[in-house]
């Protein structure tokens, strides 16, 4: 009986326990990771909108003539420099850039030789401007664009043949061709880029005729291709700079 009233008291009293012992643990702090900070958007570049700009630099031009289109009078190299303006749209589809671009520049590209086939006389080209129209497809690094370019180009063009120091004949022209060129271009503030461009012009052969005081002087078979490197700057009429 004794044994029975220890048991007894001895469950009452762990019943009372119990429930003090579950308001303690409840009363006790409970620790938990603090949520992480919020994230900061990286800027990113957005190379979408229409701009206008500048550029400038060197470019060279490689001319044959062929009198009369099949005897050989020699090539030459016209060498200078040159300065223009470009206008264009671009627009971005993710990291791919697309775009069209017009752009005139004034050249000063000269350069002569001894005729082969006239000794006595001295070929000269002159180049004074060309116009290119393209389009162009780019991959954009953020705020750096990688770029081919490819479209229609045309020159103004000075022909001259000289002798003793004295203009014989000239001939000007206006000629059409193809241009393919790459370039890159860096994103430095919301609204400006800087880029260096290598554009390469290539024309088909064009009969050239020469008329000089004395009534004519024949024609040429003149060819023509360019290699042109310039430094750019654009401003774009949007801020390039986007927060995601």
């Amino acid at each position: 009986m004794k044994n029975l009233l220890l048991v007894t008291a001895s469950i009452v009293a762990f019943g009372a326990a119990v429930p003090a012992f579950g308001a303690d643990l409840a009363a006790q702090p409970v620790y938990t990771k603090a949520p992480p900070p919020p994230s900061v958007a990286a800027p990113i570049y957005a190379w979408s909108g229409y701009y206008l700009g500048m550029n400038g630099g060197l470019g060279t031009a490689h001319n044959s003539w062929d009198f009369a289109g099949v005897t050989p009078e020699g090539s030459h190299d016209a060498i200078g420099g040159t300065i223009g303006g470009q206008i264009g749209y671009r627009w971005q589809s993710g990291p791919v850039v697309f775009g069209v671009e017009g752009q005139g520049n004034w050249a000063d590209f000269s350069g002569s030789n001894v005729s082969l086939a006239f000794p006595a006389s001295t070929n000269r080209t002159k180049t004074d401007a060309f116009g290119l129209i393209t389009g162009q497809i780019g991959y954009a690094f953020n705020n750096v664009l990688l770029y081919a370019k490819g479209g229609a180009a045309v020159t103004s063009n000075t022909y001259q043949i000289n002798s003793a120091g004295a203009l014989l004949a000239s001939s000007d022209s206006a000629r059409w061709g193809g241009t393919v060129g790459v370039g890159v271009e860096v994103g430095f503030a919301p609204n400006w880029s800087l880029g260096v461009e290598y554009d390469h012009l290539f024309r088909q052969e064009g009969t050239v005729a020469f008329t000089g005081a004395t009534g004519s002087l024949g024609n040429d078979r003149i060819s023509q291709d360019f290699d042109i490197l310039a430094a750019r700057i654009n401003y774009k009429f949007a801020p390039m700079i986007l927060n995601y």
